[in-house]
């Protein structure tokens, strides 16, 4: 499967989960968070150092969130994206988007082999998010 056919794929989700969401809105993971709430997907933020994020409940760990999640998508260092790449393997979550920075061989390497579709190394999901709405608005 092509990365472009991928990051389709991904963007047809319904359910997310954004690891290290920040609760300075200036931050990368509270952007995230935003941008994928405001482009109408139920967002689950999460955060072991704060229970809310703009009024919105934060959750500990991925095991803590009341939904099935269809895609987590990490804004963390790479040894906690690891951490949050094992959880969701538990949990069976089939896609994963590692953001710029995030990534390493290793969690990519884990997520494969618990049959995880992975977005790494390629670009952040807020770029491809937009690219997404100005296409379908452009041939809507």
């Amino acid at each position: 499967m092509s990365l472009r056919t991928l990051i389709e794929h991904v963007l047809e989700q319904k359910t997310f989960a954004v690891t290290g969401v920040s609760r300075n809105p200036e931050k990368y993971g509270n952007i995230v968070y935003q941008k994928l709430k405001a482009a109408g997907y139920t967002v689950y933020a999460i955060n072991p150092n704060t229970d809310s994020i703009g009024g919105d409940p934060c959750y500990p760990s991925l095991d803590n969130v009341p939904a099935t999640i269809d895609c987590v998508v990490t804004v963390t260092p790479p040894t906690v994206t690891e951490k949050s790449v094992k959880d969701a393997g538990h949990l069976r979550v089939p896609f994963l988007w590692m953001q710029p920075g995030s990534e390493s061989v290793s969690a990519y390497n884990l997520a494969r082999s618990l049959s995880m579709q992975v977005v790494s190394g390629g670009p952040c999901i807020m770029v491809s998010l937009a690219q997404r709405q100005t296409h379908h608005v452009g041939n809507g």
